[in-house]
């Protein structure tokens, strides 16, 4: 089963609807670890540091992004820890994943419709195809 699994985060609801499903997935595998990893985002880190008073605060405020999903999994006794990357997130989240090789990754969809997904690309979209191992997308 999955013992090493990559939950991947922004602070979103379907972030915490993600969290919710790797919770059962835990559940289900004794000594199964998660890594929580949130993707600082270079094109808005920059307009972040702009805005806060320093680099504390900085931290501070991406924790509080994470902090429900901790809470539920603090919550179920699942065994945890949160990683802070920089970086594009669907590249950054895929070279973290490779290179540690999880047996899963979950990431939660934004919900793009066909439209903006074509334009936009998804995160989600982009570590699904290029992830080396199984993705799961919660909706």
């Amino acid at each position: 089963m999955y013992e090493k699994i990559l939950l991947a985060v922004d602070g979103s609801e379907n972030s915490l609807r993600a969290a919710d499903e790797v919770i059962k997935l835990a559940s289900l595998v004794e000594g199964c670890s998660i890594e929580v990893v949130y993707v600082a985002d270079f094109s808005k880190a920059k307009s972040d540091i702009l805005h806060s008073k320093g680099k504390e605060e900085l931290e501070v405020s991406r924790k509080k992004k994470i902090l429900p999903i901790e809470e539920m999994l603090k919550a179920q006794n699942v065994d945890y820890q949160a990683i802070f990357l920089h970086g594009e997130p669907g590249p950054t989240i895929v070279d973290y994943a490779n290179q540690h090789k999880f047996d899963l990754v979950v990431i939660g969809s934004r919900g793009l419709n066909a439209l903006q997904e074509m334009v936009l690309g998804s995160v989600s979209h982009k570590v699904m195809k290029r992830v080396n191992c199984p993705a799961l997308i919660v909706k």
